[in-house]
């Protein structure tokens, strides 16, 4: 076999090993945690509320509890598992305070499940959690290589 031949056959190998993986097909979703100061807090998210609250305008049915909602999703995503780690990070979940505490315990809990069961069924639980909390895309341009 000529070099050249050689050549064309390594790069063309390549080039299907490359483009056919299925790494370089997904796309990574970033999940970030949630604002450290919620939108009411600011100058116009103060006046909205007080705007919602004059008597001149209609009467708001009461805001969903977000953070409760979300704890219930993290308690049915445990709730198979028994062991004490697990009752740990229950009494965890229990006592957040905010999206972003439960945003942190989100590593505790992948790792939980990943163990106890597989990585498939870990992520496939924490992506119906990861809808709570904001995404960013993917970065474009060259990434940093891998250590």
């Amino acid at each position: 076999m000529n070099t050249l031949h050689h050549l064309i056959l390594h790069r063309s190998s390549r080039l299907a090993r490359d483009s056919g993986s299925p790494s370089s097909l997904m796309t990574r979703v970033e999940v970030c945690p949630p604002a450290l100061w919620p939108s009411s807090l600011t100058f116009w998210g103060r006046a909205r509320r007080w705007l919602d609250r004059s008597p001149w305008m209609p009467q708001a049915q009461r805001p969903v509890n977000r953070l409760a909602l979300v704890k219930q999703e993290f308690r049915l995503s445990l709730d198979d598992l028994r062991s004490p780690e697990a009752s740990q990070l229950g009494d965890r979940i229990e006592r957040a305070r905010s999206l972003r505490e439960l945003w942190h315990l989100r590593s505790v809990l992948y790792h939980l499940l990943a163990t106890a069961f597989t990585q498939a069924e870990a992520e496939r639980r924490m992506e119906r959690l990861n809808r709570h909390f904001p995404v960013r895309a993917p970065r474009n341009g060259p990434q940093p290589a891998a250590l």
